[in-house]
């Protein structure tokens, strides 16, 4: 039974007010709830970069979680693009 071709992977650019307010840590605590591995970074524009990993569902999830993120986070738009997966090991917190 391979997981593989049950994979899904995407490259994901959130911009409003995501920076300061425990956005990384959040999103990185949503994703390994939901089994994915990939990783979340701030960029230098005040956007935040996630590249994300595993099932259909389980993106999706995250992907919906990722327009409104924590509490004190503002979101104004969510970039969706998927990507081939990198076969990420775990989620981490970059930069």
């Amino acid at each position: 039974m391979s997981v593989s071709n049950q994979s899904r992977a995407v490259d994901l650019r959130v911009t409003g007010t995501v920076q300061g307010v425990s956005y990384r840590a959040a999103c990185a605590e949503q994703a390994r709830t939901l089994g994915l591995v990939g990783y979340v970074e701030n960029l230098d524009d005040g956007a935040v970069h996630v590249v994300a990993e595993g099932t259909p569902d389980a993106v999706e999830s995250l992907v919906d979680w990722c327009h409104d993120g924590p509490d004190a986070a503002s979101v104004d738009d969510v970039e969706v693009r998927d990507v081939a997966p990198e076969g990420h090991d775990d989620f981490t917190v970059r930069r």
